[in-house]
């Protein structure tokens, strides 16, 4: 009975599991509720019946695997003459591939590839529930190339793409940042618009939008006890915060760097910002979320560091590069770059984009 187990079917057999105290089959069907998570929160006839213990329950069971630093091969938003992303026509080998870091062998190993009508040119990138998404970017080559509304998600515990409500508007170079449960897709190339994810009602909604002036352009987003924050790019030295309550952004205390930022992460009450001078290395700036204070933290000197996304696991920020992954300790008061640093994934062609997911079977 267990094998047949299907959307369908699947509140029929936990109650049959429950009345007959069938142990085994009620696990399987919390497991089967769990690595089906997004479908079963649209299901009210199944999701709307759960206990409030048994949605925290199947919610529990996604993160059941270890936590993995993993990388997620983007193409180049700048087309380059004689890239593979310049030609219309790619093979299977040459599609972009999702790698994670194996604690046990010290080394990178594919999870999956990208499929051909993912869009990963200035596509937005997050996780919400241990699922991975990626909305908008730019769909085809050249003059044929145009920007793109679609989203689509990653599951890493089926290893199954799938599509879902595409965007209100077509976004490119997008911020995509989950927070209380919803996405929220931010600005892009020539906009200021900001709209919500519902995973539940399947639906994109518009909230307020950036403020005049934050042309939301190669900008970043992260979130911070409950709030949303936006800078970067060309905001600069300008922080935003978003407060999901009021439906409304607020402009915050502005940082002394006037450098371009990399990256920003948030860890407990403080934001880290990550400015990269090539001729010098990296600045690390954090602001102090709760005092409102900004502060510069640490450095780091190399040259021609290039540009790099940053991932957050435990108590460390991963800074990936093309040729080199660095690790930042964000103990309060003690943050520093940690001596050493290890290879980013060989086979990866294209620009890293660093997260973590949960993954089955301690991958």
């Amino acid at each position: 009975m267990s094998e047949q187990i299907t959307m369908e079917n699947c509140w029929e057999y936990l109650c049959t599991a429950k009345t007959q105290r069938l142990c085994e089959l009620e696990a399987k069907v919390y497991t089967f509720l769990s690595d089906n998570f997004l479908r079963v929160l649209r299901e009210s006839s199944v999701y709307g019946r759960l206990t409030r213990a048994e949605r925290e329950l199947i919610l529990s069971l996604r993160m059941r695997g270890k936590e993995s630093l993993i990388v997620a091969e983007i193409n180049d938003v700048f087309e380059r003459v004689g890239s593979r992303e310049s030609s219309s026509i790619a093979s299977l080998d040459e599609r972009c591939g999702i790698y994670y870091y194996s604690s046990d062998y010290k080394d990178w190993k594919i999870l999956t590839k990208i499929p051909e009508e993912v869009n990963t040119k200035g596509c937005g990138i997050c996780t919400m529930y241990n699922y991975l998404f990626l909305a908008g970017g730019i769909k085809g080559h050249g003059d044929a190339s145009r920007v793109s509304d679609q989203v689509f998600c990653y599951n890493p515990m089926t290893d199954t793409w799938s599509e879902i409500r595409p965007l209100h508007q077509p976004r490119a170079q997008l911020k995509l940042v989950s927070i209380d449960g919803y996405l929220y897709a931010i600005g892009g190339e020539c906009l200021f618009t900001v709209e919500r994810y519902d995973p539940r009602m399947d639906r994109w909604s518009p909230v307020a939008p950036l403020p005049k002036g934050a042309f939301a352009v190669a900008h970043e987003a992260t979130t911070c006890n409950g709030d949303l924050y936006v800078s970067g790019g060309s905001l600069f030295y300008r922080l935003l915060k978003y407060d999901l309550k009021r439906d409304e952004w607020q402009e915050c205390p502005y940082n002394n760097s006037r450098k371009k930022s990399a990256d920003m992460l948030a860890y407990k009450n403080f934001i880290f910002r990550f400015d990269v001078n090539r001729e010098q290395g990296v600045n690390v700036f954090k602001y102090n979320a709760v005092l409102k204070m900004w502060q510069q933290c640490a450095s780091l000197q190399q040259e021609n560091l290039g540009a790099f996304k940053c991932a957050l696991m435990d108590s460390c920020i991963f800074c990936v590069t093309r040729s080199q992954l660095l690790q930042f300790s964000v103990e309060e008061g003690k943050e520093h770059f940690v001596n050493g640093s290890f290879k980013a994934p060989l086979e990866a062609r294209g620009v890293l984009h660093p997260f973590t997911l949960h993954l089955p079977n301690d991958e």
